[in-house]
């Protein structure tokens, strides 16, 4: 049966730079070892299709296409990580770095204000930063495989966890409502996705929180 939108399937995955053996991501193994990538917690991804847990071009190339067979997509950048946009490159005062105790040197690539950057340039107390993606502007090719479609309601979940809030919490079905049993300080944080579950599972979201355990 062909997939189509909304429908939860695994997939694995390896994309490349276009037209050269650069990989810049994969949930291979194989292609992980090869390309020098830690291969810790490396597995095939699920996602619900059509909700860009994807590259837009990569996520709509995925409508009508079969299980357990191979694919390949090229993606123009604006269907991938978007043009390069000149008004993202900054200067940044040095002393910001320092005080988080980093001296930043050019090729650098840190973690600014919870994003990814490139360090351009340092000199005389200046910074040159670029905040762009670091795939902005270029061409990307996927080579994929769909393994399975994925119908467990629960696997479902455990997905958009993984996703949205980069861990899984332990949660409870009733009929058209999840219950996740989280910390107090992680209440607003679920809550602030709870559209987007509603959106995808057509399920509303409640918590019940839970004293943590103090060490």
């Amino acid at each position: 049966m062909p997939i189509q939108k909304n429908d939860f399937i695994e997939i694995s995955f390896t994309g490349k730079i276009a037209n050269t053996s650069e990989i810049f991501d994969t949930n291979i193994l194989e292609d992980a070892k090869s390309a020098g990538f830690k291969t810790t917690n490396i597995k095939p991804f699920i996602l619900s299709v059509g909700h860009k847990m994807l590259p837009a071009g990569f996520d709509n190339d995925l409508i009508g296409k079969e299980v357990e067979k191979n694919y390949k997509v090229t993606l123009n950048p604006k269907e991938a990580f978007g043009e390069r946009n000149s008004q993202l490159v900054r200067m940044i005062p040095a002393k910001h770095f320092h005080e988080q105790k980093i001296s930043p040197v050019r090729g650098m690539q840190i973690s600014l204000d919870g994003q990814l950057v490139k360090v351009l340039s340092s000199d005389r107390g200046r910074t040159l930063v670029d905040f762009n993606n670091p795939l902005a502007g270029k061409k990307v090719t996927y080579i994929y495989k769909i393994n399975k479609i994925i119908t467990d309601q629960r696997q479902k979940i455990n997905a958009l966890q993984e996703f949205l809030f980069r861990q899984t919490f332990d949660f409870e079905i009733h009929g058209k409502t999840i219950t996740f049993i989280v910390p107090r300080q992680a209440e607003q944080f679920i809550k602030m996705f709870s559209p987007k579950f509603e959106e995808i599972l057509a399920l509303k979201i409640e918590t019940k929180t839970i004293a943590e355990n103090k060490k």
